[in-house]
This record gives structure tokens, C-alpha cells and sequence, in this order.
């Protein structure tokens, strides 16, 4: 085989292989949609299906008219993006079949759509921590805004060549790009809506809200532990040569002992604490384990993946039961399991990468935490403002499903009145 073909070849091999890890990371908005609608009230369950359908679909179209402008098109680096022309022309033959550094090795119309899903990812952390009480619209508005500026913005600053980038911060696939933004801007939603009716009592007594259906919402966790796959494999970039090979299958192997080592460490502790075996806890602590290990899945072995996976399992509980101790209602979690473990997992790049430094690494984690913060709470403020936010106290009551969507998820289960 000629240079020119085998170059053809890898090509070809890496834009299929960047396309199926976008797929994976696609099917991941199943995994939400399925964990959420599992961890809520049974009378909210088609409103948490709506809104992670609209999200997924607000956030591919407005990534494509505005984001990735504001993510990609700044190769000058620096702190404010530039503008510029969506996504450019394909690349041509003559430019692949030169070879070299410079040659691109993948259809850029493939790296589009990857970065597309790893918007509609972080916009669906959000989703599940203000559940059962905010207006649908009110959540749709805001996912406009967060997928077309917030979320851009951050990206660009360490992976569309901005100052962190520059500064050496560290992260292989969104640790705190993806998974401590969405917790941050859950977080800045959550302290403006308040908390469900019934959640918290008099003298710190905190009230369990179980979800309607824990099948689901394992089904769910299932899901994204597959998804992450394409989250974490796929920012490899390509899988055509010996090395990147070898990469991707490290990158495998880490991913699934990271997912691991956080559940049984979250069914450990939970044990512990509470006598018995709390099967949300394990889901969640499988996911702080995925989120942990996100931010490099390359360079630790195994077992240091299984182990970094652990604290984010172990981690997650006591985020959990610590959010509940200020009064912060999050009903699936999403803010202990994305936030606190994507802090962890930023952190922990220092562990085993020697090209990672704690200063960079910290800029990044203030940074990102700050700017998605804040905007969210500024854009929270506005339409509580102006549309508001919450249901009121009787359609809370009666659940969201019936005053937003006009239908119930399981209505062969509702008395006729």
C-alpha cells in the first residue's frame, strides 16, 4: 500500500472512530434522561423526559448558530474569543494526502458533532438538580443561554486555545470543562429556586423524597457508564496508529475501573453510615468514579484509576448528605456527582501526569467555576424576573407533569376522580 492510501485509510479510520464516540456521548442523553426520570416523583416524570429531550435538541442548534463560533474560532488565544466563520470548509483532499504535522487526520465536520454532544452533556447535568419544582419554559430559556454563550466561553478557554491552555491547565475530556460547569450553573439555579415542598423540616430535619422507579434510573447509570466510552476514548482524537491505539484502550480500561472503584466505595460508605446497602448511593458514586478519572483517563494505571474513582465515589456521599445539611435540594445529586467529583478528578491530574501542575490546576477549577457561576446566576436572576422560575406550591403539589405537559408518565396507576 502507497503512502497516499494508507493516509486515505487513516483518515477514513479516524473520522469513523471520532463519529461512533460521538454517537456514544449521544446516547448519554438517554442515560440522563433515564437516571432523572427514575430519581423523581412518579408525578414529574414526563416534564423531566421533556425537558431532557428539548435540551438535547436547544443545545445542537444553538451550539451550532453561536457557540461553536465563540469555542473554536479564536486561534489567537487570549481571554475574549473572536468570531469567525462556522466550522469552515471541509477539509479537502490535496490538504490530507500532503502529510505532516499540519495535515488534518480527521473530517472537521466529525469533530463538530463530538463537540456538539459534550454541550448537550453539560447542559443535561442541570436538569435533574432543579426537578419537581422549576417551570419548564423557564429551564428552556436558559438552555439557550447556556449552550450558545456559558458553556462556550469556558471551552474556549482551555480547549479552543485560551489562557488556561496556555497557562498548563489539564483536561483530557471535561472534568471541569463539561462536568463542574454544569454543576455550576445547577448549583446557581438550585439557591435561587429553593427547595421542594416538604424536603427540609424544623431543626436541620431533612425528609427523603425516593424517586418512583430505581430500575430506571439504573438503566440510566448503565447508559452513561457505556456513553463515557466515547466521552473519555474519544477525546483521544484518533486510533489509527500503534500508539494512539494502545491510548485508547488505556483510556478504556481507566474509564471502566474508575466507574468501579467510586460505586463500591459509595456502597461502602453508604453502608457504613447508614446500615444499609443505599443503591442510589451506588449509582452515584459509579458516576463520581466516571467524572473523576475524566479529567486524564490516560496516564494513571488501573488500579490508580480504580482508586481515584473511589474518592470521587466516597466523596459524592458526603457531598450529598453535606448539600442536604445546608438546605440545598438537588434530587438526583447532580451537583455532589459533577461538581465535587469533577473537582476531585481536576485535582488529581497532578497525581499521575508529570506535565501537571496544582497552580494551573487550580486557575482552571476557579475560573471556569466562577464564569459559569456567575453568568448562570445572572441569567437565573432575569427570568426569575421576568417569567419566574418555580411552579406554584398547588401545581408542585399535584405535580409538574399535569400543569406543564398536560399528561402523566404512568397514568394506568392514577385513580379516575
Amino acid at each position: 500500500m502507497d503512502n497516499t492510501a494508507l493516509t486515505a485509510l487513516q483518515y477514513g479510520f479516524d473520522t469513523f472512530y471520532f463519529l461512533i464516540c460521538g454517537a456514544l456521548v449521544m446516547w448519554m442523553a438517554a442515560g440522563f434522561a433515564m437516571l432523572e426520570a427514575g430519581l423523581v416523583r412518579a408525578k414529574n416524570t414526563t416534564e423531566i423526559l421533556a425537558k431532557n429531550v428539548a435540551l438535547f435538541a436547544i443545545a445542537c442548534i444553538m451550539y451550532l448558530l453561536i457557540g461553536y463560533y465563540i469555542m473554536y474560532s479564536s486561534p489567537e488565544g487570549g481571554i475574549l474569543p473572536s468570531f469567525g466563520f462556522l466550522i469552515g470548509d471541509e477539509n479537502s483532499v490535496e490538504s490530507v494526502l500532503a502529510g505532516g504535522e499540519d495535515a488534518p487526520y480527521y473530517a472537521a465536520r466529525s469533530d463538530f458533532f463530538f463537540q456538539i454532544v459534550f454541550a448537550a452533556t453539560c447542559m443535561s447535568i442541570v436538569s435533574g438538580a432543579v426537578a419537581e419544582r422549576m417551570k419548564l419554559w423557564s429551564f428552556i430559556a436558559f438552555a439557550v443561554v447556556m449552550t450558545a454563550v456559558i458553556y462556550p466561553v469556558q471551552g474556549f478557554w482551555k480547549w479552543g486555545g485560551g489562557f488556561l491552555d496556555a497557562a498548563g491547565f489539564l483536561d483530557f475530556a471535561g472534568s471541569s470543562v463539561v462536568h463542574m460547569a454544569g454543576a455550576a450553573a445547577a448549583l446557581a439555579g438550585v439557591l435561587l429556586l429553593g427547595a421542594r415542598k416538604g424536603k427540609y423540616g424544623a431543626n436541620g430535619q431533612v425528609n427523603a423524597i425516593p424517586g418512583a422507579n430505581l430500575p430506571l434510573a439504573t438503566l440510566g447509570m448503565f447508559i452513561l457508564w457505556m456513553g463515557w466510552f466515547g466521552f473519555n476514548g474519544g477525546s483521544q482524537l484518533k486510533m489509527s496508529t500503534i500508539e494512539d491505539a494502545n491510548a485508547v484502550a488505556q483510556v478504556f480500561v481507566n474509564t471502566n475501573m474508575a466507574a468501579a472503584g467510586g460505586l463500591i466505595a459509595a456502597l461502602i460508605v453508604a453502608r457504613i453510615l447508614f446500615g444499609k446497602a443505599d443503591l442510589t448511593m451506588a449509582i452515584n458514586g459509579a458516576l463520581a468514579g466516571l467524572v473523576s478519572i475524566t479529567a486524564e483517563p490516560l496516564t494513571p494505571t488501573a488500579l490508580q484509576a480504580t482508586l481515584i474513582g473511589g474518592v470521587g465515589g466516597v466523596l459524592v456521599v458526603f457531598a450529598i448528605l453535606g448539600f442536604d445539611k445546608i438546605r440545598v435540594d438537588d434530587p438526583v445529586g447532580a451537583i455532589s456527582v459533577h461538581g465535587a467529583a469533577g473537582i476531585w478528578g481536576t485535582l488529581a491530574v497532578c497525581l499521575t501526569n508529570p506535565q501537571a501542575s496544582l497552580g494551573a490546576q487550580l486557575l482552571g477549577i476557579a475560573c471556569i467555576f466562577a464564569w459559569v457561576f456567575i453568568a448562570s446566576l445572572i441569567v437565573w436572576s432575569i427570568i426569575k424576573a421576568v417569567v419566574g422560575l418555580r411552579v406554584s406550591e398547588e401545581e408542585e403539589y399535584d405535580g409538574v407533569d399535569l400543569v406543564e405537559c398536560g399528561m402523566e408518565a404512568y397514568p394506568e396507576f392514577t385513580s379516575n376522580k
